[in-house]
């Protein structure tokens, strides 16, 4: 799949797209804080080959280190939300068929873009990240993976675990998978369970609706 830079809203960003106009499945990645978009390179092929037809893009300058008092992070999820709705319009893609992907800081920008903005994305993807706060009610319209290394120093699984009960108990359509003896890194285990989640899990919505 072509690699080409696109400017704004981000700073710079990694595309990768399908021989078609118009894509059926928009995955936009979101590194960790002090990363860059070629960290998530590896995930992206790997989505791309799974789902031909797709549209991958990684953006940079959209992720940045969570401050104690969370003070930045509603400006992020702006940043972010706006992104993604110009990213949809381009593209043609439904809200239901974008998947947000992030690593780390990234993860916890996605969640927080879920909580702020419902539905914005179809599905959010975890990877080593948590809430910055813990949501007040469960999202409706977006399904939740979380995939976490067991020995990750920087995001205790155990805060995961947390986070994750809160939101069964809320009603969520969440999943938690963890894989033994992996830290914080975006492992090659964990791309592979994600694309596997994505393959096979019907969003609860969908089962509610028939």
């Amino acid at each position: 799949m072509p690699t080409l830079p696109v400017n704004p809203p981000a700073r710079h960003a990694i595309e990768l797209l399908p021989g078609t106009a118009n894509p059926r499945l928009l995955f936009v990645l979101l590194h960790d804080a002090g990363g860059a978009a070629a960290d998530m390179l590896d995930l992206g092929h790997r989505l791309g080959a799974a789902f031909a037809g797709s549209a991958v893009l990684i953006p940079d300058g959209l992720v940045q280190a969570v401050d104690p008092g969370r003070s930045a992070l509603p400006s992020q999820v702006a940043r972010l939300a706006d992104y993604l709705r110009a990213q949809q319009q381009r593209f043609g893609v439904l809200q239901s068929d974008l998947a947000l992907l992030g690593f780390g800081v990234g993860a916890t920008l996605a969640l927080a873009l879920s909580a702020a903005h419902d539905g914005l994305a179809g599905r959010v993807l975890a990877f080593g990240g948590g809430y910055a706060d813990w949501p007040a009610q469960a999202p409706a319209l977006t399904t939740l993976h979380f995939l976490h290394g067991q020995l990750d120093p920087d995001m205790p699984l155990a805060r995961i675990r947390q986070d994750f009960a809160r939101l069964v108990a809320l009603g969520a359509d969440a999943t938690l998978d963890v894989a033994g003896a992996l830290g914080h890194e975006l492992h090659p285990a964990l791309m592979d369970q994600a694309v596997t989640r994505l393959q096979t899990c019907v969003p609860l919505r969908f089962w509610k609706a028939l």
